[in-house]
């Protein structure tokens, strides 16, 4: 496409060519005697909440949503875009996806599945604007906090879009970092509809606020003297509807000067006199949302607020939460409970046996000694027996607690294991166990994470995990160390909490760690807590590790999301072979996002790939297979597409490596292996360029070998040099080496045709020029015109002589007017953009005739050169 050439789907209709769209029922709509819905305004909203779907039966609109779709004009082309619906919104049959489609005349259209309608396009049945002597012409947005400093919005044009990106609220990013980013990339957007003023929320974050009430899904109409907020208090401007009677307004792309009556000082206000773009108003990311701050007082209740609620409930690590006591006080105080009713039971016992006694003594009178005496042995057995039983059984416990007491933490580790081998649910011998191996362990697990060496601090947690066997107590708070360890490695690794995020590396371990943590957060930190109350030197790191934790979860939100985002853009745009739209995205990224490290990988992938894909889109086969060759690919989106490429559209690995055997065939000068190779190549989407370049081939063969034969001919010399000149010093380097002698002899001779040819050169590219390059229009025709073909055949005659010349330069390594190389450089570049302009028609053009089309036009080595 030449420079400053708008698209064909850019171009601005004129006044007399105006058109509204038509959309005439089929499908349910046709069934239910529906009329046809005349679109005169540039948007149109679908929903079951708007006219005229609100007044349709139910079951015409169950498949339609409140919030549906949007139809819009932009430049004289005719868009639809999904908002997210439940049921969808398909063009002829295909969805409707995140970007919004083209629509034309004759395209179904269809909502929900069910409700469908024609489209059609007819000239405008009427004036659309205003026609009161005063019309309104502008919005005024006058700030309503004066001790902010924000500045009045004078609107001239429409749709303007509200966007913590724009200039217009960017510019307070620095004084007021949180209220701008409680504005959402896609906020708002206010738009004319039948002469009247509307502001719709976009889904935004944190809302859009009309006189106080949250806006719904509907646009609403705005009178003067609305007040008007942007999520939260804080952007809030009153609305001043501006009359200039002199000036006749259209329905949108206002391009009006500010009056010189204007209702602020012009000074101080921010005029926008440019309107904004339909086609990103409604390109929807969902993620989008993701990099947007909460603002809690417009949207309440939010779930990253409780989520810091959990991270920061307890102020100290290492102390008791407000909420209660910790687990371990818990369980402490179950034992507790525990011990008491087993010192009841025991209490029961020591009556019952004592009732016994008695009982036997009592009886005495009536019995016999013997008897008493026996009953009194039982009895005394009885309570030696319980008693030694009753020691034994807090015999454990008794050493434990006595061997922490004393800090023998090693010896209160062996005995605790040694009864839990026996005794695994012992809930408070557990407790004593964890105690004792955290206060043995934990030291030097801490000095070895203090000092990174973090292999060291995993050995130690193995250890600790072998000294957990049947304590599932002390595996719990194992793994809940696992993660500060984890984390802290992690950080490390990256060199520190304010290091960048390196794209395609940090993501999967920011997630996995996250993950981890917000499985259920509550009991993480209460088993940390407890860890700090019985090792209080742990309760700094732990300090620390929450506040990594914190930074962690703000990269997520801001940059992990924005990675996400890219690769979705990416994919999008390499499914719809337009990679030529990245390059401004990645500078955009570069500056919204300095801690973000990989972009340059990122290009570099994309530089590869659109140079691939240009090639095979061009049909461009030397370029191809040499670049298939050195192709490496470094990030994850840039390899799954170069997969699906070279799945559909490359050429097969069979086909790539019997080219190989050609090409050696032919360096090695065997050219009758290499044509017979090429004549059996398989059938294959890129049979004809083979056979193209199995032509061109034997079209050098045969005339190598005419020279080859007495040179009596008196134009022997003149065949000789352009067989030269039309030689590839790489691909046909053995031609070039088997006539090297003959040409030598002819040193300048050949100069003398290589400067014809560059003089020839020259002149075809003059007459290219005189008669204007090849132009939209052309390359858009239904057919091949003789005015496309002529211009055609002067830039490739061009191109192909200005090679051939510089060619025998290069090859005699004979010097040459630098304008030579200025001149196939620009050859190059026109033939080059033509390509390139071509191809991005092939959504428009008929693939066989986009291919003829290309075919005429200079390109690839192998493909321009004219058979000698």
């Amino acid at each position: 496409m030449a420079t400053g050439e708008a698209p064909i789907a850019e171009r601005r209709t004129t006044v007399d060519a105006a058109f509204d769209v038509v959309l005439s029922p089929v499908a349910c709509a046709q069934r239910a005697a529906l009329d046809a819905i005349r679109i005169v305004d540039d948007l149109f909203a679908v929903g079951r909440s708007e006219a005229p779907f609100n007044d349709y039966s139910a079951q015409c609109t169950a498949g339609l949503s409140r919030r549906h779709a949007r139809v819009f004009i932009e430049h004289g082309a005719i868009y639809v875009a999904d908002l997210g619906s439940k049921n969808g919104t398909t063009v002829n049959g295909i969805a409707v996806r995140q970007t919004p489609a083209r629509i034309r005349a004759g395209d179904e259209l269809c909502f929900g599945g069910e409700l469908c309608y024609r489209v059609g396009i007819e000239p405008r049945a009427r004036i659309v604007a205003g026609a009161s002597a005063s019309p309104v012409t502008h919005l005024l947005l006058v700030p309503q906090r004066d001790e902010l400093g924000l500045q009045p919005v004078d609107v001239l044009a429409f749709p303007f879009l509200i966007s913590k990106t724009d200039d217009v609220f960017s510019r307070y990013k620095n004084r007021y970092p949180h209220q701008v980013n409680y504005i959402s990339r896609r906020h708002a957007h206010l738009f004319l509809k039948g002469g009247e003023f509307y502001v719709e929320d976009l889904g935004s974050t944190n809302g859009t606020f009309v006189n106080g009430q949250r806006i719904g899904e509907s646009a609403l109409a705005l009178v003067d003297g609305d007040v008007v907020a942007f999520g939260g208090d804080h952007f809030v401007y009153r609305v001043s509807l501006q009359n200039s009677p002199d000036v006749e307004p259209t329905v949108t792309q206002l391009s009006l000067r500010p009056a010189a009556d204007s209702a602020a000082d012009a000074d101080k206000t921010t005029f926008v006199g440019a309107a904004h773009s339909f086609l990103d108003i409604f390109c929807v990311d969902p993620a989008l949302q993701r990099e947007d701050e909460v603002n809690e007082a417009a949207q309440p209740g939010s779930a990253r607020a409780k989520r810091e609620a959990i991270v920061t409930a307890n102020g100290v690590p290492g102390a008791k939460g407000a909420q209660g006591a910790h687990p371990a006080d818990t369980k402490d105080g179950a034992n507790d409970k525990s011990g008491k009713r087993a010192a009841k039971s025991r209490q029961r016992r020591w009556k019952m046996v004592a009732g016994e006694l008695h009982k036997a003594l009592a009886d005495g009178e009536h019995t016999n000694v013997r008897r008493a005496a026996a009953w009194g042995g039982a009895g005394v057995a009885i309570v030696v027996a319980l008693g030694v039983g009753l020691y034994l059984h807090g015999s454990s416990e008794r050493e434990l607690k006595s061997l922490l007491a004393s800090g023998d933490y090693s010896s209160a580790v062996t005995v605790a294991r040694g009864y839990l081998a026996t005794h695994p649910t012992d809930t408070k011998i557990r407790a004593l166990a964890s105690e004792a191996i955290l206060k043995a362990q934990l030291p030097g697990w801490l000095e070895a994470l203090q000092k990174a060496q973090f292999d060291q601090a995993d050995a130690l947690l193995n250890n600790m995990k072998a000294l957990s066997v049947n304590n599932a107590d002390m595996a719990s708070l194992v793994g809940e160390l696992q993660w500060v360890g984890d984390l802290e490695r992690f950080v490390a690794a990256r060199g520190g909490v304010d290091a960048p995020i390196r794209m395609y590396v940090d993501e999967a371990t920011i997630n996995d760690l996250l993950h981890r943590w917000d499985d259920d957060a509550t009991t993480h930190q209460r088993a940390l807590d407890r860890i700090a109350s019985y090792v209080p030197d742990f309760a700094e790191p732990y300090a620390h590790a929450l506040s990594h934790l914190r930074k962690l979860e703000s990269d997520d939100s801001v940059y992990v999301a924005a990675i996400d985002r890219l690769n979705g853009v990416i994919h999008t745009e390499l499914a719809r072979d337009q990679p030529d739209a990245l390059p401004p995205l990645l500078d955009d990224y570069t500056q919204r996002y300095p801690r973000l490290a990989g972009l340059d990988r990122v290009r570099d992938d994309l530089r590869q790939y659109t140079a691939l894909l240009n090639a095979a889109l061009s049909r461009q086969w030397t370029s191809l297979l040499a670049m298939m060759k050195t192709a490496r690919f470094s990030t994850p989106p840039f390899q799954t597409q170069f997969q699906q490429l070279a799945a559909r559209r490359l050429p097969a690995a069979e086909i790539v490596q019997r080219q190989d055997a050609v090409d050696a065939a032919w360096q090695r000068g065997d050219a009758q292996q290499a044509l017979n190779d090429l004549q059996s190549m398989p059938a294959s989407p890129w049979s004809d360029v083979i056979a193209a370049e199995a032509a061109h081939k034997k079209a050098l063969s045969d005339q190598y070998d005419d020279l080859r034969k007495p040179h009596g001919a008196k134009d022997y010399d003149q065949r000789l040099l352009s067989f030269y000149a039309s030689l590839d010093p790489r691909t046909d380097a053995w031609f070039v080496q088997a006539i090297q002698k003959d040409v030598a002899a002819l040193h300048d001779k050949a100069l003398s045709h290589a400067q014809d040819l560059l003089l020839r050169a020259q002149s075809l590219w003059k007459e290219y020029r005189a008669n204007g390059p090849i132009g939209g229009t052309q390359r858009l025709e239904a057919g091949i015109s003789p005015g496309f073909r002529n211009e055609a055949r002067l830039l490739t005659d061009a191109q192909t002589a200005a090679r051939q010349g510089m060619r025998i330069y290069t090859q005699l390594k004979a010097d040459h007017p630098a304008d030579f190389d200025r001149l196939l450089a620009d050859i190059e570049a026109e033939a080059s953009l033509q390509r390139r302009s071509l191809t991005e028609l092939r959504m428009v053009l008929d693939p066989g005739l986009l291919k003829a089309k290309l075919a005429l036009i200079g390109g690839d080595e192998s493909e321009t050169r004219p058979s000698p």
